[in-house]
């Protein structure tokens, strides 16, 4: 069952997400509401031709910051002193880069322009950060996501040169300030660097003790 969000401040129970995830649809998305999202292990994710569609997977796929896996070779770019990383330096400027970067076998991009305002105002208000990675003061990569106590909701990064935003991960993984942080989908890179599934079950009980 799909369920439909009014005014309300409210969601269904995550576990009656259908198969794929999808729970509800409609609501708005400002910042009480994005917040009780996440909190709940539920995110947006649409399109500017569709209406706002909230989901919560059976599974999410996680990197505990102690478990990262650092290759020789990264370890050697990271030592090199080639980029230069800040935190919460340019938010917009990153969350607008990830809405433009070329993603493979994606048609266009789910960061709408509402979606930038709405996380824009959550950072403002400080609950979304961002990792930026500078080569010669030249914004090369970065990520952002939302903070829920001690989980880092991974939202998306980006890259312009190789390994940025794998230097923008580890500084993340690195600050000390998560216990875990949620990559929601799976990819390769992310699972050789140590990432992992598990059941949205679980990651509820993190979310919750927090």
């Amino acid at each position: 069952m799909i369920f439909r969000l009014d005014k309300r401040l409210i969601f269904p129970d995550p576990q009656l997400a259908e198969p794929d995830g999808l729970l509800a649809v409609g609501g708005d998305l400002s910042p009480e509401r994005l917040l009780l999202a996440y909190q709940n292990s539920i995110f947006p994710w649409y399109s500017d031709d569709t209406p706002i569609l909230w989901y919560s997977p059976p599974e999410r796929f996680v990197l505990y910051p102690d478990r990262l896996r650092i290759t020789k070779s990264m370890k050697q770019v990271l030592k090199s002193g080639k980029f230069e990383v800040t935190f919460n330096h340019c938010f917009a400027e990153v969350i607008t880069a990830c809405s433009s970067a070329f993603r493979k076998d994606q048609d266009g991009t789910w960061i709408t322009n509402d979606m930038i305002e709405a996380y824009t105002t959550l950072h403002q208000i400080g609950h979304t950060h961002s990792v930026e990675v500078w080569e010669n003061k030249v914004l090369v990569g970065g990520l952002y996501g939302v903070h829920v106590g001690r989980v880092f909701c991974g939202e998306s990064m980006f890259s312009k040169v190789s390994n940025a935003s794998k230097t923008a991960l580890i500084y993340l993984c690195q600050t000390g300030k998560y216990d875990l942080i949620d990559c929601q989908a799976h990819t390769h890179h992310l699972e050789s660097m140590g990432a992992e599934m598990i059941s949205r079950e679980a990651y509820l009980e993190i979310l919750k003790s927090t």
